[in-house]
């Protein structure tokens, strides 16, 4: 198990609040180890693809072809790596196309601890984790090592060309003289507080120093011409440039004057031209003016003529308006004089078809039949239930007389006899 897959590991035991981000990072590497590669020549180019962004398979955008960029990916960094391994179609079995890329990665030794399944998404870390496994397959097989880093060489002009001792500031040349003013100060103190002891000192001090001077002249040795070269070589480190502060007053004042000669010497310069320009606008605007009173006068009854014309123009459309106007009107009222004939054919129509068709006729046939045989069944019903009236009429006169009959028997005096 490599260092990285270490690392792997224990990020996820930790689970710290970085461990969502590193999709992105592994996400970096793989593109700089796939750059490494060449693959936007190499794959992209034959196969007419948009290189891959730094987070193409750390963000989910298009499911299908980010599964399509991971096998093409995946089989491009297998040949890479040295494997026989044949291009992905789109007809091909995913779930075979994940198992083979799996077993190639299962060879070089790599663990696996996530189900297939993970990779047909085509986007997140198991596929970022398997395409950056193969990707350094790839660059193994390719022999691909870390050359040298070359700095680029800072070219500078000869004038700042100088060693850092050698420079000096602004402010180092003011705080040199103030120095020396102080020691100046000092001395003149010093001579006239000195007394006879220091005098005797100072002149010991003197002659100690004429005595140590050689007394006679040194001779170099040194050939003229290598003396000559020597100063060649050192003379670019020899100058002094001195760094201006940009704060001091004394380098604004400065800057002042020289713009302030600037502006003076280009103001003299443009306000020839600005006059020379002035003259010529003015003349030219001169001849306009001239020439557009000459054509405003030529043109002078042509324009009579044509405000006439406006004129006339707009009288004409007033009447066409206007006309417009009724020939609406009269156009609705065609329009519902239209449809008020087209209503009155279709009555008529009707009209002429109930006329000369005879399935009325049959049909008031046929009702004063069926009224006949209802007028029939009714008579009969009336006849049969008169009878049953006149029935229970006698019925009750029966009744009625036996009735009389009884009381009358009732009464009837048999004593008499």
């Amino acid at each position: 198990m490599s260092a990285e897959e270490k690392r792997r590991g224990e990020d996820v035991e930790d689970g710290g609040p970085g461990l969502v981000y590193m999709p992105f990072v592994i996400m970096e590497d793989l593109l700089d180890k796939l750059r490494l590669l060449d693959y936007e020549q190499n794959f992209c180019r034959e196969r007419n693809l948009k290189p891959i962004s730094r987070h193409y398979f750390a963000i989910p955008t298009n499911p299908g072809e980010q599964f399509f960029m991971f096998t093409s990916l995946s089989a491009w960094l297998l040949r890479k790596a040295g494997k026989n391994f044949e291009q992905p179609q789109e007809y091909d079995d995913p779930n075979a196309t994940i198992s083979s890329i799996l077993d190639e990665v299962r060879k070089y030794q790599h663990s696996i601890d996530f189900p297939p399944s993970k990779l047909k998404q085509g986007c997140g870390e198991h596929c970022i984790y398997v395409l950056d496994r193969l990707a350094d397959e790839a660059l193994k097989n390719t022999h691909f090592s870390w050359s040298r880093p070359e700095y680029p060489e800072e070219e500078m002009d000869e004038e700042n060309i100088v060693e850092d001792d050698a420079e000096l500031t602004l402010g180092e040349i003011e705080k040199t003289m103030m120095q020396t003013y102080n020691d100046d100060e000092e001395f003149e103190e010093e001579e006239q507080i000195l007394d006879l002891e220091g005098l005797k000192k100072r002149s010991q001090k003197q002659q100690d120093i004429e005595s140590s001077k050689p007394e006679e002249i040194l001779e170099s040795t040194t050939d003229a011409a290598d003396w000559k070269l020597e100063v060649e070589r050192v003379l670019p480190q020899l100058k002094v440039t001195i760094r201006t502060d940009n704060k001091d007053w004394r380098v604004h004042v400065e800057q002042m004057h020289q713009h302030k000669d600037g502006i003076e010497s280009s103001l003299t310069e443009t306000k020839t031209h600005l006059d020379k320009l002035q003259n010529e606008i003015t003349r030219t605007l001169e001849k306009i003016s001239s020439r557009e009173k000459y054509i405003n006068n030529q043109l002078e009854h042509l324009l009579g003529e044509f405000r006439g014309a406006q004129e006339q123009l707009s009288e004409s459309k007033e009447r066409y308006r206007q006309a417009s106007r009724g020939v609406t009107e009269r156009s609705r009222l065609l329009g519902e004089v239209t449809e008020e004939l087209e209503r009155i054919k279709m009555e008529m129509e009707d009209r002429g078809s109930s006329m000369t068709d005879g399935a009325p006729l049959v049909k008031i046939k046929q009702a004063i039949q069926q009224l006949k045989k209802e007028n029939m069944q009714m008579e009969i019903r009336c006849g049969v239930v008169e009878h049953i009236l006149l029935q229970a009429k006698l019925n009750d006169k029966t009744s009625q007389n036996k009735e009389v009959h009884r009381n009358q028997t009732d009464n009837f005096d048999y004593s008499a006899y």
